[in-house]
């Protein structure tokens, strides 16, 4: 059966024209399911479009009775236009009414009707709604029909995504614009709202009907050539980071490049007259229609991959740039991708980014630390959120909850935007506490440190009145370096954080690279359990020259001041040892070649490591400081990954072994007359620092924003009181895994802010 008007390709480019009249958006969908009848030589064409409510409505019709359009409704999966909008996939049938999902509507009169051909209307692989094909003769749809009725449904996507259809009285109601709340796990407290930024942003194809078909599949295989030959070109980047996942994954997105089916499909779909751009976003609309649907984990996998390649090419077809331009990231930004890399981060105009939503990343990845430093409400490990969203939609953010509100209803706004106002009055009242000592209500002074790891980090010294720096991450500066920075440029940071805080102490922890801190220019070594293996000081001490360059260029920065390092990941004594010897050695060094050394130098021992539980009073004699990591010291403890959702629930810091263990510390630390700080985040949370202020700690390092509720915390505590309490709950010995409860009910009781 031959189209009446000459196939789809006039077809389109009457479809376009009459998508460029000034007329209303339903009069539009009217003229449109005229043409596709004429077209298809079809007695009916009607749309059906796919509201909030999961319910199909009969949007525009041609040869059905016209008093049905916004009447006739049916749920997705009833009937054959809810099957096709369930399953995303065409369904042609020569007698409709023998199908077991035909349901008859009796106010469209469409019982004479046999010969039935839906397509589901798809964008990014969401159902948008069913065009619908009919005829009285029982006959068979051909595959060029069922092509030519799946390339106009791309049409009708863009007509039913701008909006336009405002039939019923809010756009919204159509499923594009449905309000989805999402989870995932939070990676950065605060509150953001907002508008979404893609930070990998989607190519919009608005020229669907080719000119030139020849010249079209010329510029098709063009494309292709130039993105395979990218591709190649980062896995022989690859090389250079050595074996492992990334390489791997490369090479997954190098075979799906070159899969001859898919190149097909886009050839194919070229040839039924779309431009290279459309037979990309035909092909990949509908494979991403048929995986979605899939609950194999490996196929919803390489969903991904196809993706990533249609995206790429795309991108090199319209010659646009692969991230979003960050020269000009709009007001209140909420950037949205699927990962990313810690300097992509810091490309953005920090003043105007609200949140950061990623659907892979946890807490401890690099990103998450950056963010941090920024002051960006993050989330993390969210799937599936690129296929819902566009960049504009509204979004909101809480990374203290984990939950990502897309397009939120207004009362979700409003309750929202109230809650960062509340958060804003709190952030002010922390603000006007800066210079407050940090003393409890019966007179002990609490010293109160920051965490940092970035030059963007050290403003917050003096807006949050922090004593100084008690830990600062080095590695994080060589995580961003291209390569493995030299000395000079080692010295030159490490002089600029000291000159951006001459007034406050630094403390240096020398790199704690390995397990999750891979260095991208440095070959990963591929072990069972990398958290307890190769990392942190056995590195430094195994390659000393390593070491040693990064003390000399501490030591040079720190010329005539107070110079503070600490080795991190010390299991014994005799680690500790050789690790001050090789920093005595490298301070002799700077003497004989003239170099101004540091007006004094101290090095400390990081507790993190349970072994070093046992050797307590060694380490305290022998160290000039101790800084406590409870991050990994806990997680050790209970050989539980904190990162690992299976596990992380099975403990709690607030356990009574963890808080003996820490105790341990503290008075170990008394004894040698020897400062004990704790810098893990245990002692950025209100209630974690009221136990450790009990159990004897007096010096706390945590992130700037943290501050401000700890300190608010001390100055309502009666310290000595506190310290009985928690004492007689770790006495009773009752075997309860948890002091939290108790504890916050004792806080709560007196009034002390948590």
């Amino acid at each position: 059966m031959r189209s009446a008007l000459g196939g789809p390709r006039l077809l389109l480019r009457r479809l376009r024209e009459i998508s460029a009249e000034s007329v209303s958006a339903q009069a539009r969908l009217d003229k449109i399911v005229v043409q596709i009848a004429a077209n298809m030589v079809a007695e009916v064409c009607s749309v059906y479009v796919l509201r909030a409510d999961q319910r199909l409505e009969l949007y525009a019709t041609e040869g059905l009775n016209r008093e049905a359009v916004h009447q006739t409704t049916m749920h997705s999966g009833e009937g054959l236009v809810g099957l096709i909008a369930k399953s995303a996939e065409p369904l042609a049938l020569s007698e409709a009414q023998e199908h077991p999902a035909f349901a008859y509507k009796p106010e469209t009169g469409e019982e004479v009707y046999h010969s039935f051909l839906g397509v589901p209307i798809l964008r990014g692989g969401n159902t948008l709604g069913v065009l619908v094909v009919q005829n009285k003769v029982r006959r068979v749809y051909s595959e060029e029909e069922i092509e030519a009725l799946q390339t106009t449904a791309m049409l009708l996507a863009e007509l039913i995504a701008s909006g336009e259809l405002q039939a019923i009285e809010d756009p919204r109601d159509l499923a594009l614009y449905r309000p989805a709340t999402l989870r995932g796990s939070p990676m950065v407290e605060g509150v953001g709202l907002g508008h979404v930024l893609l930070h990998e942003p989607r190519v919009v194809v608005k020229q669907l009907v080719a000119e030139d078909i020849s010249g079209e599949l010329g510029r098709l295989e063009q494309a292709i050539d130039a993105m395979r030959a990218a591709i190649d070109e980062l896995v022989a980047h690859g090389d250079r980071m050595g074996a492992g996942e990334h390489r791997e994954v490369l090479q997954t997105v190098r075979m799906v490049a070159n899969d001859r089916g898919w190149v097909r499909r886009l050839r194919e779909a070229v040839m039924s007259g779309l431009t290279a751009e459309a037979a990309v976003e035909r092909v990949q609309n509908d494979a991403r229609a048929r995986m979605q649907r899939q609950t194999d984990p490996y196929l919803r996998d390489r969903l991904h991959d196809l993706d990533d390649i249609a995206n790429r090419l795309l991108h090199q077809l319209t010659g646009q740039s692969y991230v979003a331009d960050r020269e000009s990231v709009p007001e209140n930004a909420i950037i949205v991708a699927r990962t990313m890399g810690p300097a992509a981060l810091l490309d953005y105009d920090r003043k105007r980014l609200r949140g950061l939503v990623l659907e892979e990343g946890g807490p401890t990845s690099h990103v998450a630390i950056v963010a941090r430093a920024l002051g960006v409400a993050t989330v993390g490990l969210v799937p599936g959120l690129i296929d819902i969203v566009e960049t504009g939609d509204p979004i909101i953010v809480d990374g203290s909850t984990g939950e990502v509100h897309v397009r939120p209803q207004p009362d979700v706004q409003s309750a929202y935007a109230e809650k960062a106002r509340l958060r804003a009055r709190r952030q002010e009242q922390y603000a006007r506490l800066r210079d407050v000592p940090a003393i409890t209500k019966d007179g002990v002074q609490i010293a109160l440190h920051m965490n940092a790891g970035l030059a963007i980090d050290m403003p917050h010294v003096h807006e949050t009145g922090a004593a100084s720096v008690g830990l600062f991450r080095t590695e994080l500066q060589f995580m961003l370096a291209p390569r493995f920075p030299r000395m000079d440029e080692q010295h030159r940071f490490y002089k600029a954080v000291l000159d951006a805080a001459p007034d406050r102490p630094i403390t240096f922890r020398t790199l704690d690279i390995g397990s999750d801190k891979i260095l991208p220019y440095m070959a990963k070594i591929e072990e069972e359990n990398p958290a307890l293996g190769w990392r942190a000081i056995r590195i430094g001490l195994d390659r000393p020259g390593l070491l040693r360059m990064q003390i000399r260029a501490m030591l040079k920065a720190g010329a005539d001041r107070d110079l503070r390092i600490m080795f991190p990941m010390i299991a014994n004594v005799a680690e500790f040892e050789a690790a001050r010897a090789i920093a005595l050695r490298e301070l002799d060094h700077i003497k004989r070649h003239d170099y101004s050394p540091p007006r004094s130098l101290r090095l400390g021992a990081m507790v993190e490591v349970p072994s070093l539980l046992w050797e307590l009073d060694l380490i305290a004699e022998r160290a000039d400081f101790l800084s406590v990591g409870s991050n990994d010291l806990v997680q050790y403890m209970y050989a539980a990954d904190r990162d690992n959702t299976r596990v992380s629930k099975r403990y709690d810091n607030l356990s009574p072994p963890v808080l003996r263990a820490l105790e341990r510390v503290a008075e170990a630390g008394r004894r040698a007359n020897t400062p004990v700080t704790l810098c893990g985040e245990m002692g950025g949370r209100p209630l974690e620092a009221l136990a450790l202020l009990a159990i004897g700690y007096r010096s706390l390092s945590m992130s700037p924003s943290a501050i401000g509720p700890v300190k608010s915390m001390i100055l309502n505590v009666d310290l000595d009181e506190a310290q009985v309490f928690l004492a007689t709950l770790l006495a009773a010995d009752d075997g309860a895994p948890s002091v939290r409860e108790k504890l916050r009910d004792y806080a709560l009781s007196r009034n002390i802010p948590l």
